[in-house]
């Protein structure tokens, strides 16, 4: 296996972080909110996978204006950050 950039790696991260904080919102801080009336769940994780997007989406341009990432390919990863599980495939997009 190549060993991969800093920043590619620090990206890859971001955006697996960014999906397990999408799924916590999407599978525990949902149910919570509207099974057992709880909205702080969604209150606390909202604003955590919300400041996660943004760093994501930070990454992305951090790529871009580097020459590291084409448009499309960052386009891909957008992308993938909409769809749960998504942000697990971004190695893949990476590696094409």
């Amino acid at each position: 296996m190549q060993i991969m950039d800093k920043q590619i790696r620090n990206f890859l991260l971001t955006g697996k972080i960014e999906g397990y904080s999408y799924l916590i919102l999407l599978l525990v801080a949902m149910p919570l909110k509207y099974q057992f009336d709880l909205p702080q769940a969604v209150k606390i994780f909202g604003m955590v996978h919300g400041v996660l997007f943004v760093l994501f989406m930070l990454s992305i341009a951090a790529l871009i204006g580097v020459k590291k990432l084409s448009f499309k390919k960052a386009f891909f990863a957008f992308l993938l950050s909409l769809v749960p599980f998504g942000t697990f495939y971004l190695e893949r997009l990476i590696k094409k």
